[in-house]
């Protein structure tokens, strides 16, 4: 095949790829998850559903122990309260909701964000393999031997609950600290096999985007396994793992253990969503923590905790950017700017790629008459075509592949900056200038997503092609337009990017236009100097 046309191939490929990859959030939405944030009730005096308290749980042998049953409606046991979230325990010893009181978590009405759905798993949930003793614990409250309400505003709070079953009495001791971390140790008075969950996940977002939510597990051997909502099989198994994460877009529940390690099962919920539970022994002692992934938090918890910070397919680009903006805006202060001069960072090292590849184009542009003669002459004999062709830009020292290089360099760029700047919780309620407040959430006036549009359109304007197929030709003129519909209710930090992208794009081809020409001068005037 004639290399030019697998150029143009290439190209063609490359951007219906990228239609396929963001417009199939939009076309084909995920299904909503069942679970539903409380908004008018508090979730203490909530139970859980008939389908979601029969959820099995899973025994050391791997067969399916008794269900939770269906229980009263519960009341809260107790109120921990911090300058960042309030947190009730019901008298189940269970996490029954999380508020984060932080201003960007606000919704429209300006009410806290609660994370935990009414009707689901609840973190520190105990099933006991014993089906009859199962049935009993979820009829059997706890007792708070402390205050119903604490504040771990100035430092940690420890309290003791107390469950007395017939058989077994068990006890929950559980420090509660400032930053949303809490340990928990579980104890029964006489050997019986139990499992403890960090619950489903919490919510913070119901956006159509293509996010990664559901289960992540790190493992002993330090591999990262990540469960999405709808791909459990209801069998996996990691022994001493160090993470169990049940994660949402900016939230997690999670336990994790980096020392001894947990045995963590996945069990299958009717929708296929994972839910992971943590075997326990007659002592299990663990570390957890509920609330925003933010990087700072995690990291001064534990530094391998930020392993918890999951960016999907694009994790191995992804996370090493992540740390570079977030360098970045410790030194500007603003996320926005911070944006921007990443985007400048990228450009600068891809420069050398970026200059071969428009130097070749516009070696195509000029050469194009030439190829059209040579497809002529040769049309009834492709070999020796292709070798004629090759032959030429051998001469001329073209490259037919150059001008794709930059593109299928920047497109794993792009898609690892879409999964940072889509799922880093840092950009929730993060400015820029004038009317960009948020750059989590879509332009409210779509300055952007038009600005976006219109300079990805100059920037085809003043770059060298040399289309000979109408149909390709006109994919690529629609190119701006599709990309300023589908970024229209993109985060305005993706936007950004993109725009400053472009923009920095157009004054490099300015350049390189600039130096082909003072390049091909000198070659013409070196021809004819050769010629006297």
């Amino acid at each position: 095949m004639e290399q030019q046309d697998l150029n143009k191939r290439l190209l063609l490929a490359l951007a219906l790829s990228f239609f396929v990859f963001i417009g199939y959030s939009y076309f084909f939405p995920p299904e909503k998850s069942t679970q539903t944030t409380e908004q008018t009730t508090n979730t203490a005096h909530q139970t859980p559903t008939v389908d979601k308290a029969n959820v099995p749980t899973p025994t050391a042998s791997g067969s399916t122990a008794a269900s939770a049953p269906v229980q009263m409606a519960s009341t809260g046991l107790i109120s921990v309260k911090s300058d960042n979230f309030i947190m009730t325990v019901d008298e189940y010893a269970r996490i029954s909701q999380v508020e984060l009181l932080e201003a960007k978590y606000h919704d429209e009405d300006g009410k806290n964000l609660k994370i935990l759905g009414v009707n689901e798993v609840k973190p520190l949930e105990v099933r006991f393999s014993d089906a009859k003793l199962n049935d009993e614990a979820f009829k059997t409250p706890y007792v708070n031997s402390g205050s119903k309400t604490i504040d771990v505003s100035e430092g940690p709070q420890t309290v003791t609950l107390t469950q007395t079953l017939s058989s077994v009495t068990v006890t929950k001791e559980i420090t509660f600290k400032p930053t949303g971390q809490y340990d928990v140790t579980v104890t029964t008075s006489v050997p019986t096999p139990y499992f403890i969950t960090p619950g489903h996940r919490p919510v913070a977002d119901q956006s159509m985007y293509m996010l990664v939510r559901g289960a992540l597990v790190k493992g002993a051997d330090n591999i990262i396994n990540t469960i999405e909502d709808g791909d459990a099989e209801g069998y996996e198994k990691f022994q001493n793992a160090k993470i169990a994460s049940a994660f949402d877009r900016y939230v997690a529940s999670m336990f994790f253990d980096f020392d001894k390690g947990m045995n963590v099962s996945i069990l299958k919920e009717a929708n296929g969503d994972p839910l992971i539970f943590v075997e326990g022994a007659e002592t299990l002692a663990v570390h957890a923590y509920i609330g925003p992934k933010e990087e700072k938090i995690l990291s001064a918890i534990h530094p391998e905790l930020t392993d918890a910070i999951e960016f999907g397919w694009f994790s191995f680009l992804a996370k090493p950017f992540f740390k570079v903006l977030l360098w970045i805006n410790d030194y500007v202060g603003n996320w926005g700017w911070a944006i921007i001069l990443f985007t400048l960072l990228v450009k600068f090292v891809l420069f050398p790629l970026s200059y071969k590849g428009m130097m070749s184009m516009n070696k195509l542009k000029d050469l194009a008459p030439k190829m059209k003669d040579i497809k002529e002459k040769y049309k009834g004999d492709p070999a020796k075509m292709n070798a004629q062709m090759m032959e030429m830009y051998k001469k001329h020292g073209a490259n037919p592949m150059g001008g794709c290089l930059p593109l299928i360099l920047q497109i794993p760029v792009f898609f690892a900056l879409y999964r940072v700047l889509l799922n880093a919780d840092e950009l929730q309620g993060a400015g820029w200038i004038l009317w960009i407040d948020n750059l989590a959430v879509m332009d409210p006036y779509f300055v952007l997503p038009v600005l976006m549009g219109a300079s990805m359109w100059f920037q085809q304007k003043i770059t060298p092609s040399n289309f000979t197929d109408p149909l390709q030709e006109k994919i690529f003129k629609w190119f701006p337009v599709i990309m300023t519909v589908f970024f229209v209710y993109f985060p305005s930090g993706l936007v950004l990017y993109w725009l400053v992208n472009n923009l920095f794009t157009i004054a490099q081809q300015y350049f390189i236009n600039h130096m082909y020409k003072k390049q091909k001068a000198l070659a013409v005037a070196a021809h004819k100097k050769t010629k006297d």
